[in-house]
This record gives C-alpha cells, structure tokens and sequence, in this order.
C-alpha cells in the first residue's frame, strides 16, 4: 500500500490498537488475538521487548494481511530502523519534526503526538496525515476533539487515552478519524490467562460501536 492507501484504510476501519507486552510472544499472541476479532491495523510499541524483531515477524508472516505501525517512536533513528523492519506507519507521543522529515523522506504516514492547538496546526503544516491527541482524556475526551474540529475541520485526529468501550462512540461522534486504544482493547492480563478470546470479543466490538457512532 502506498501511503494514501494506508492513511485511507486506518480511517475506514477507524481504530489502532496499541501492542504493549511484557515479551515478543506475549505481542505476537495479542496479535492474533486482534486480528481474530476482525482488526487488521495494529502498532507495535517500541516498549516492547525486541519491538522492531516483533515488527519484522508480522511483517513477515502476515505480509499484506495485516498493516503494522511503530509506536512510541522518539526519534528519526528508531523510525528509520522501525520501517526498515516492516512498519508501514509511524505513531509518536510527542512531535519531533526532525522525525517527519525522515518519514517524508521514505514516504511513509506518520502520527505525532499532539495536544495543544499550536502543537496541532505545527504538525499539520509540516505535513503530517494525521495526528494523535494525547493523552486524550486528561484533558477532556472527546469534547476536547469536538473543540479541535471546530478550528480545524481539516486536521485527521486519532484520540488516544482515555478510549474505551463506554467512550468510543462519543469519540466519534466528536470527529474523530480513528481511534487509539490501549489497554481497554489489548487486555495482557487476558492473554496472560489464557482467555485471548477477551481480546477477540472486544476487537469486533470496538469495530461495531466504530460502525454505529457513523451510521448514527
């Protein structure tokens, strides 16, 4: 996918999940979980241990099946070592100009973090696709995406922080492009217990709320 195709697709599906784990097997069994409930859009945090070998293994056994970001990604180094293995998007929790210039330079979407109203306008006139306001819920939730949109319409938000299953139609209605979601979706206490079907479950139902908030 090039990089409008990829942007297109985080929208219409409407949600990332965000891989967090205490080891690699531990990500790659949350993975199959995600993918099991529908969900082919996930990142990988670079907190993981041997994130950028676990991004290179869904790389290589999904290929087109699944589009696997970085994130948690602080600099143009760890980007570049993050596309270099697989990733296909890059999702930071700050803005680092210096890291969208290096994933402009390999044409690949990228997601800084982003909270105030000149932190977003910044990231927009560098030319990001889309960005990610964090942490979304200490600062208002979705009325606060609801009070971007209105100076900028134009702006693609993922909310991240503070989504959850109560949350996530609000978020949408809001304005939100697509959503971030953590632990309310990728539950490691689950998969630790053996119950990876928690996972499965939420995935199609974060996916259904998605659907009904834009019907509705």
């Amino acid at each position: 996918m090039d990089k409008a195709q990829i942007v297109n697709h985080i929208e219409e599906l409407g949600l990332v999940p965000v891989v967090r784990a205490s080891s690699s097997d531990e990500a790659m069994q949350a993975i199959e979980a995600i993918k099991a409930g529908g969900v082919n859009i996930l990142e990988i945090t670079m907190t993981v241990p041997g994130a950028i070998r676990v991004i290179e293994r869904v790389a290589d056994k999904y290929g087109s099946e699944v589009l696997v970001g970085a994130g948690t990604v602080l600099d143009p180094e760890t980007a570049r070592s993050c596309l270099l293995a697989g990733a296909q998007f890059i999702v930071s929790p700050a803005l680092n100009l210096d890291t969208i210039s290096l994933c402009h330079r390999y044409s690949a979407p990228i997601c800084p973090g982003v909270l105030t109203p000149t932190e977003v306008i910044t990231a927009w006139s560098a030319g990001v696709d889309l960005v990610k306001v964090f942490p979304c819920g200490s600062v208002g939730g979705a009325s606060y995406v609801k009070n971007l949109k209105g100076p900028f319409p134009q702006v693609k938000i993922i909310p991240t922080g503070g989504v959850s299953l109560k949350t996530a139609a609000d978020f949408i209605k809001a304005g939100a492009s697509a959503l971030g979601v953590g632990t309310d979706l990728v539950d490691v206490k689950a998969i630790r217990a053996g119950e990876a079907h928690v996972v499965t479950e939420r995935a199609r139902q974060f996916i259904e709320i998605v659907r009904e908030a834009r019907a509705g």
